[in-house]
């Protein structure tokens, strides 16, 4: 009598579809969770920038001047290191005034962190896509004034804040961006918040 080898078998169909399935399922968690980060972060840059329009108020009705732009030597007294006063003007005139800025809010209370620092790649906070917010002044497709300076951020991001928050169009209202929210990569976003 011959002896058969016993033959392994396969998966069959029904097993196959339910690991499908299963993948499927997870792939789906996955990026819906993705999405719910993205989100959670858009929600945090707004959440930042109002804190930051604050914080300048609060430090303009407690010292009667913008920060950075106050005239008066902070240096010791908030520990602002080399923030001997600004012009008065109004404006975030300069670099050492959006430096500053950052230094004195910091040095009076109003945002964590050290007031030493007189660099503002470092001083500055940092957004949730890995830039950074800076005060500046200037004028964007007609609009002048003092505006947070967002730097980049995704494009599909920027598109959605000035949708949620202004009226969707990179070149006009309270949010603007430097160039339209079409394509890929990163745009810049001055925030008319002051």
């Amino acid at each position: 009598m011959k002896k058969w080898l016993k033959r392994k078998e396969g998966f069959t169909l029904v097993e196959l579809a339910i690991v499908l399935v299963i993948i499927g399922i997870l792939l789906a968690a996955i990026l819906k969770g993705q999405a719910m980060i993205k989100q959670a972060k858009i929600k945090r840059i707004k959440a930042d920038v109002d804190s930051i329009v604050a914080a300048v108020y609060s430090y303009q009705d407690k010292y009667g001047y913008l920060p950075g732009d106050d005239p008066n030597d902070h240096s010791t007294d908030l520990n602002a290191t080399g923030c001997r006063g600004g012009n008065a003007d109004g404006i975030f005139s300069n670099i050492a005034e959006d430096t500053c800025a950052w230094q004195e809010i910091i040095g009076a209370g109003f945002v964590a962190g050290d007031p030493t620092v007189h660099n503002e790649s470092k001083v500055a906070k940092t957004h949730p896509f890995g830039g950074r917010y800076l005060f500046r002044y200037g004028t964007r497709y007609g609009k002048s004034g003092n505006y947070i300076f967002i730097d980049n951020l995704p494009v599909d991001v920027a598109k959605s804040l000035d949708e949620k928050y202004d009226d969707g169009a990179y070149n006009t209202g309270d949010i603007r961006a430097n160039s339209n929210y079409t394509g890929t990569g990163v745009r810049d976003m001055y925030w008319y918040v002051f």
